[in-house]
């Protein structure tokens, strides 16, 4: 999946169900919609079903799975809270990768990682489950660098930088301060042999400059902004705009 020195770009697509959910006519159609995103280029799909199917659902994961059979080099991520309804799907899809988000029923959006002292014990069967089923575990993380080795002593594979706070500061002057804890934090994932994945409200302008200053990210996961920018560029040109971010970090 993943180009040696460039970071995978995951379409999350809980955005184009919840406009679909509006109605009750199927249109934007899901499945649809991730082999455009596919076809365009992008690495992989990301869903994450909630209790609620506000978004996307538990229909949607298993028809996403269907299509990826077609899509042999293309990765499917499940993310959400294991606790909630995760597991029974990660059982039967057994995605390529699971990520674990903490976030509550009744939470719009993820909004804070995991806290692997307080949280250790009830997430070390859940990971080793996943891992006996083949299943990648990544752990949604804030950018807390001592927080990283506990990540690989649970048995995880990868932690998700949860890039809120980059995505918030952009806009200041002062932002590049935010990038130290992300810095320091991928390194201390890379110390522990964790990969590092990133994602949250990241965009077209933040994308770049996050990933020049931390480029050993693996993958990045996006729905709200680029599902956003394809209502104005289409599905194909957006996805092409991302890769080109992703490319110029590495030029």
């Amino acid at each position: 999946m993943n180009d040696p020195i460039k970071t995978a770009l995951s379409v999350n697509v809980n955005k184009v169900a919840l406009l679909r959910n509006t109605r009750h006519l199927g249109i934007p159609c899901v499945v649809r919609a991730s082999k455009i995103c596919l076809e365009a280029g992008a690495h992989g799909i990301t869903v994450h079903p909630r209790p609620d199917e506000r978004h996307v659902r538990s229909k949607d994961v298993y028809e996403i799975a269907e299509l990826l059979q077609n899509w042999p080099n293309a990765e499917f991520n499940i993310e959400g809270n294991p606790f909630h309804n995760l597991m029974e799907l990660i059982r039967s899809v057994r995605p390529d990768q699971a990520t674990f988000v903490p976030d509550s029923v009744s939470q719009s959006t993820s909004d804070h990682g995991w806290d692997l002292v307080a949280d250790a014990d009830k997430l070390r069967p859940v990971i080793e489950e996943c891992r006996s089923l083949g299943v990648r575990v990544s752990l949604f993380m804030d950018p807390l660098a001592a927080q990283m080795p506990l990540a690989k002593e649970l048995g995880a594979d990868r932690v998700e930088l949860y890039t809120e706070s980059w995505a918030r500061a952009f806009q200041n002057p002062t932002h590049v301060s935010t990038l130290g804890s992300f810095v320091e934090s991928a390194e201390a994932a890379i110390q522990s042999d964790l990969g590092v994945n990133a994602g949250h409200d990241l965009n077209l302008e933040n994308l770049t400059p996050f990933l020049r200053a931390v480029p050993s990210v693996r993958e990045v996961s996006i729905g709200h902004a680029l599902i956003s920018d394809a209502l104005e560029m289409g599905y194909a040109g957006t996805i092409e705009a991302y890769l080109n971010c992703i490319h110029a970090a590495y030029a």
